[in-house]
Formats: structure tokens, C-alpha cells, sequence
């Protein structure tokens, strides 16, 4: 019996994510009593394999085929599906991101399993297979038991600490059998932001609404993010106003983070915004307008300015970090 997780990879690198997925899976298996096999698809080197050894995987399944470098939801659930009935896996656990979105209700309806989506705890084994996630845009908690034989987990990213400990997992290759079908879609070209912080991953995360006034402001924000080593973030209007990426924005129609920091500047926060960022750990409001309603979700806020407050926090931030270098 063995818990079975996808390890996602970007250009054949695993990141924080993964490693957290991973880990979350050696801790269900711990519980019962099982091992962890990896899942990884694509292009990836041994050493890198062998790394998630370190996360508490015994055993990485390597599916080499070059085709899955570009992603396939048909491709990765037949490789998932392969795999779980290969090591007779009770348990199978992918991030809830967009692949593991795609990817983890098809393996689901294959296997006959019971499902939870975006899990935000380890899983209760003493009242069976109870699992806690958010629900209505993360205004409350759902507590679900799956009781079926096989289950699916999608695990929220940033939701544990990740710890690195010692380890080598062993790598073995495996052949799936995949047809034209199941690469229905044609990758002609892909384009990567270089040189940020990856939202899904970042720890710190300052973000900027139409409080800025236009994006002939948002060096402030930047000089901010710079200065904590923080991601940069928008709301829906910034995004469709073309003041910045929309890779950039988060919300319920956006990217949904978790960071450990959000700073929020000149945002009011309707709940479309909230829905993306409220499962922040520390949530930090600038705002002229005492009104906004997104004091009511905030832990700290402070009314002002932004062009007055933010060149000021920058400054304190970087007298601190000056001081204690």
C-alpha cells in the first residue's frame, strides 16, 4: 500500500510546492502505516529526483516521455491512473493549483474515489478520513469525510512549513502507454515571467489597487517589495486597466495566494478580491478611506496616504534590516 503524489516540476526544477506536497503525503503515510511514491512527468534529471527523497518520498515513478513536458490533463491522468493501480495506492495527493485542478477530478472519477479539494489540514484518521477545507470563497470551513476505498486530495499551496530533512529516493523509469488522444493539444509557444517570486509561492506579497491612481505610481510598491523581498500583486481593475501584468492579478477570478505577508495598498476589498487572499496568515491594510470594507478582514491598517505611507515603510524597512546585517 503506498500514498502515490504528483511532483510537478517547472522546466524540469521542483519548487516549494511540491516539496510541501510531497511532504504532506509522507505525513498521511506515516499515519498509515504506508509509503510515498512521486509521481514526476516530463524532462526531469536524476539528482533533482532523487531530491524529493529529502521530503520523505521512498520511491520516485519517472515518466520520461518528452511529450508530457508541455502539460496534458488527459496525459497526467492516465500517467496518475497508471501508477496508483501499479502500486495499489489508497491514497493520491496533487496540489491545488492549475494542474492538479485539471488533472485530480479525472483521476478521481477513474478510480471510483472520493475527493477533497484544496485541503487546508492533515487528514483526522480517528473518525475515519476527515479532512478540513474552505468553502464559500474561504468564509468558512468544511470538515469532509472520504469513505470510499481510493481517495483524492488536492492540498492548498503554502498551507504547511516546509521541512528539509536527510534522504534519497529511488528513482525508477516507467512506460505508460499513451496514444494521440491523450495529447489532444498542441503547445506552439510559451511564455515565462523570469526573475519574480512565483505568486502561488511567494511568502511575502505587496499588492496595489486603483487607490494607486495610475501605474506612474507603482515604483512605491516596488521599492517596497524590493526592500522585503516580496512578490508584487494587483486587484481586477489594475490588471484590466492594463496598469500591470495580469499574471499579477489575484482574486476569485484570479490567482488564489497564501502567503505568510500580504500587504494591501489602496484596495478596497470587495469580496471577489478577498475570495483570493483571505487565507493569508497576516493581513496588512493601507488605505485612505476608514470605510473599506477590507479593515474588517485586515489584522493591521492603517489610514492614509499610500504616496505618504509606503515610502515611509520602506525606509523603516530597510533602516531595520541595515541594522541587524
Amino acid at each position: 500500500m503506498s500514498v502515490i503524489v504528483l511532483a510537478e516540476h517547472t522546466q524540469g526544477t521542483f519548487r516549494k510546492k511540491t516539496f510541501e506536497a510531497v511532504q504532506y503525503a509522507a505525513a498521511i503515510a506515516q499515519s498509515m502505516g504506508a509509503s510515498v511514491t512521486a509521481v514526476a512527468l516530463g524532462s526531469v534529471a536524476d539528482s533533482e529526483l532523487q531530491s524529493l527523497g529529502q521530503y520523505g518520498a521512498a520511491k520516485v515513478l519517472h515518466v520520461a516521455d518528452a511529450n508530457l513536458d508541455n502539460f496534458s490533463s488527459r496525459a497526467y491522468t492516465k500517467a496518475l491512473v497508471t501508477v496508483a493501480q501499479k502500486e495499489g495506492a489508497k491514497v493520491i495527493v496533487a496540489l491545488h493549483d492549475v494542474s492538479g485542478k485539471a488533472v485530480a477530478p479525472r483521476v478521481a472519477a477513474q478510480l471510483k474515489a472520493g475527493m477533497v479539494a484544496g485541503a487546508v489540514s492533515h487528514p483526522d484518521l480517528s473518525k475515519g478520513f476527515v479532512i478540513k477545507k474552505t468553502v464559500f470563497s474561504g468564509k468558512a470551513f468544511a470538515f469532509v469525510n472520504i469513505t470510499s476505498d481510493v481517495k483524492v486530495v488536492t492540498l492548498m499551496p503554502n498551507t504547511f512549513a516546509v521541512t528539509k530533512g536527510e534522504g534519497t529516493a529511488n528513482v525508477e523509469k516507467l512506460d505508460v502507454n499513451f496514444d494521440d488522444k491523450d495529447f489532444g493539444i498542441t503547445v506552439k509557444e510559451v511564455n515565462k515571467v523570469t526573475g519574480t517570486v512565483p505568486l502561488t509561492e511567494a511568502e511575502l506579497v505587496v499588492s496595489g489597487g486603483r487607490g494607486m491612481k495610475g501605474p506612474e505610481n507603482w515604483h512605491i510598491l516596488e521599492d517596497l517589495a524590493g526592500s522585503l523581498g516580496a512578490a508584487l500583486a494587483c486587484s481586477r481593475p489594475v490588471a484590466d486597466s492594463h496598469w500591470r501584468p495580469h499574471h499579477e492579478h489575484v482574486g476569485q477570478t484570479g490567482g488564489t495566494i497564501r502567503p505568510n505577508l500580504y500587504i494591501a495598498v489602496g484596495i478596497s476589498g470587495a469580496i471577489q478580491h478577498l475570495a483570493g487572499v483571505n487565507g493569508s496568515k497576516t493581513i496588512v491594510v493601507i488605505n485612505k478611506d476608514p470605510e473599506a470594507p477590507f479593515f474588517k478582514a485586515a489584522d493591521y491598517g492603517v489610514v492614509g496616504d499610500a504616496m505618504e505611507i509606503v515610502p515611509r515603510l520602506t525606509e523603516a524597512v530597510k533602516k531595520f534590516r541595515e541594522s541587524h546585517n
